[in-house]
């Protein structure tokens, strides 16, 4: 039987080379290998792609990685190779960008198509979706960099331009603190920081503007912060609920992925009718954007009503080995070799 040609692309120009490298590794050492020829492709930070010898042993981090070497033809190479399965996190991987190309290439892929990745990697938009979908979300607003000056966007998108000052002020009069400040198109929690009072809020909306010109800022729920998986196209299922159990204040960078403390709890301490519902919300949430393949949709349970809050959605989550998204396939009979078979087949 004839193997099929897998590009595992990786790397990338984001913020999250070094976390989309770790992920990469996990996929190389549990495809296939009688199913699948493996073709592992480095995008560095430069935007330089490499095809790399497809060793199983461990990947080094940032760009230390044995036995590369420079494509000279990127669009050739990748026509020669049946599907390709993108593991990068972040801007121009999971924005719809690589997709493009893809699609422009007429390739199979891994994943959610163009719409469903842009949609999904802005925060902003996929709070629109989500409210037309009948999702409810914590309270939010939304500004954007203009230099020195700040461009405030109301509900209606009637746009206000205003100093630092004036736009904290104006948030503050809006919004209870403490608020969380993200820029709007980033993951990993990057560039993600908490807001107590006025002059915090004022220091993380320059942090996210460093990351982003759009910038969202939010309310705080008390509560749990818990996640589901999704897979599939028009049948879509979605796995058990898991608890992220933060080691820090929230679920920074540094806590998902330095932080040894910071743990997951699977599956979630929650009663049953609330884990359906957020089963159910997760798949409603995917098909609103459009989804295909894979995501990991992440809510709130608010403390003191038990209420669900939608948070984000990943359309291309983490693949490390403590990631929660193979985990909880894990902790619901589908092994992490077999999810990734599953995701090849999806077309």
């Amino acid at each position: 039987m004839q193997k099929t040609k897998v590009g595992v692309i990786f790397g990338g120009m984001s913020t999250e080379n070094e976390v989309s490298i770790l992920s990469a590794n996990s996929i190389l050492k549990n495809l296939n290998r009688e199913k699948y020829e493996i073709y592992p492709i480095y995008i560095g930070k430069d935007g330089i792609w490499y095809q790399c010898a497809d060793t199983q042993e461990k990947i080094e981090l940032k760009d230390q990685l044995n036995d590369k070497e420079k494509i000279q033809n990127v669009m050739e190479y990748l026509r020669k190779l049946d599907l390709l399965f993108p593991i990068l996190h972040g801007l121009y991987g999971e924005d719809g960008t690589i997709q493009g190309l893809f699609e422009l290439l007429k390739k199979p892929y891994v994943g959610c198509g163009v719409l469903a990745s842009s949609v999904g990697m802005d925060k902003v938009y996929t709070k629109i979706v989500f409210e037309k979908a009948g999702l409810k979300q914590a309270k939010y607003e939304y500004i954007r960099k203009d230099q020195e000056d700040y461009i405030y966007v109301d509900a209606s998108f009637q746009e206000e331009k205003l100093k630092l000052e004036e736009v904290v002020e104006k948030i503050a009069n809006n919004l209870t603190f403490p608020m969380f400040v993200k820029p709007s198109n980033s993951g990993s929690s990057v560039g993600v920081n908490k807001a107590k009072n006025k002059e915090e809020l004022k220091r993380c909306i320059e942090q996210a503007g460093e990351f982003d010109h759009k910038i969202l800022i939010e309310e705080g729920i008390v509560g749990k912060e818990v996640e589901c998986a999704v897979l599939g196209k028009e049948e879509v299922v979605s796995s058990c609920v898991g608890e992220v159990k933060a080691a820090e204040e929230f679920y920074s960078y540094d806590a998902k992925y330095k932080n040894q403390e910071s743990r997951t709890e699977i599956p979630a301490n929650i009663s049953e009718e609330l884990s359906n519902e957020i089963k159910k919300q997760a798949i409603r949430a995917f098909k609103a954007i459009d989804g295909k393949g894979l995501s990991r949709v992440d809510f709130f349970i608010e403390k003191e009503t038990n209420e669900i809050y939608i948070n984000e959605i990943n359309t291309l989550p983490g693949f490390t080995n403590i990631s929660m998204y193979p985990m909880l396939w894990e902790a619901s009979g589908i092994s992490y070799q077999e999810l990734l078979t599953k995701l090849i087949e999806i077309k």
